[in-house]
């Protein structure tokens, strides 16, 4: 099998599970190069993974060995890398969001898919083994007619996590908990259960930053097949706790915290499948294994080989950048929010 020549931009937190997941997918794909503005980011990249640093971003665009781009910068930056790396030819697999809301994450897919490239996002809770057993799980019917699906994302960060420069503000960032932190649980909810279509929403920040975004976040939410639900997000609840999406339906119930599934079926034996509860919400956001990140990352491979979308398609991203705008909506305005449909 050939191997895949791969790029990296944005030498951040994120890179560390792509760069443990890059090298045991080795005989799969190749690291050209990985590249940051910070000459300090891209050496600790070079003694840190003993990968290669590329000379600039004009030079990973213009490497024909260069095949795939994968962008790992604060979201401002997406469109502009993105773009550039699909008209250089490149496929791109995007780290989330897509960009700060619906409307720019719209204009970017449309624009990347126009120019026929491979378009993915890393949602690796995606790839989570607990959340593959579980959306198996729904697929088959096993859990009958959802009735109720939530979602609780009680984390913490510290105010080491909050001292880097622009952390935590709509000019880097674009928005807070609900774009940063729990739209990763939030999407796996929503790969899950299917698409919402009202909600109402409070959102509010606490004194405990400097800054300009939501770090608390809370809703009401029905969706299109008719179940409801909660969401409950925050990076205010000190040290941290394990992620869940629960789930109950007419044959029976599921909850997913971290990746640790409970399935109770109403005329079948419970079953659980415990790849670890710690998740990422305490103090140290990278605390997880890069496992997902390797299915997700090969999932990709796949899909560029292929010349479709990934599983994890920016497209599919759409539906949670619908609802977090959604949410923001209801909350400035005091009223239940009709959620775009987002395909």
């Amino acid at each position: 099998m050939r191997r895949i020549g791969i790029g990296i931009v944005g030498l951040g937190n994120a890179v560390k599970p792509h760069a443990a997941a890059l090298k045991s997918l080795s005989d799969r794909a190749v690291l050209i190069g990985g590249w940051s503005p910070s000459p300090q980011r891209r050496a600790q990249f070079v003694a840190s993974y003993a990968l290669p640093a590329a000379e600039s971003l004009e030079a990973l665009l213009k490497d024909p060995k260069v095949e795939a781009l994968f962008v790992l910068t604060p979201p401002r930056t997406h469109a502009d890398l993105a773009l550039a790396a699909a008209r250089a030819g490149k496929d791109v697999l995007l780290e989330k969001p897509v960009d700060v809301d619906y409307a720019r994450s719209k204009a970017l897919v449309d624009a990347v898919e126009d120019l026929g490239r491979t378009f993915g996002v890393v949602f690796q809770h995606r790839f989570r083994e607990a959340s593959i057993a579980l959306r198996e799980t729904l697929r088959g019917g096993a859990l009958g007619e959802l009735l109720s699906v939530s979602a609780s994302i009680r984390w913490w960060r510290s105010d080491e996590y909050f001292a880097e420069p622009g952390r935590g503000t709509i000019a880097r960032d674009g928005g807070g908990v609900l774009l940063t932190q729990a739209i990763h649980t939030l999407d796996l909810m929503l790969d899950l259960a299917g698409p919402p279509a009202r909600v109402s929403a409070l959102v509010c920040t606490s004194p405990l930053r400097a800054i300009d975004t939501e770090d608390i976040a809370c809703a009401t939410v029905q969706y299109r097949d008719g179940a409801v639900g909660v969401i409950d997000a925050t990076t205010v609840a000190y040290p941290g706790y394990p992620e869940r999406v629960e789930i109950a339906g007419t044959k029976g119930s599921a909850v997913l915290a971290a990746e640790r599934l409970e399935l109770n079926l109403r005329d079948g034996p419970a079953r659980v499948i415990d790849g670890g509860s710690a998740g990422g919400g305490g103090a140290d956001p990278m605390a997880f294994s890069p496992d997902a990140h390797r299915r997700l990352i090969a999932d990709f491979l796949d899909a560029v080989e292929a010349r479709r979308q990934p599983q994890a398609s920016a497209r599919s991203a759409l539906a949670i950048h619908a609802l977090i705008d959604a949410m923001l909506e209801s909350s400035r305005t005091g009223v239940p929010v009709d959620v775009v449909a987002s395909i």
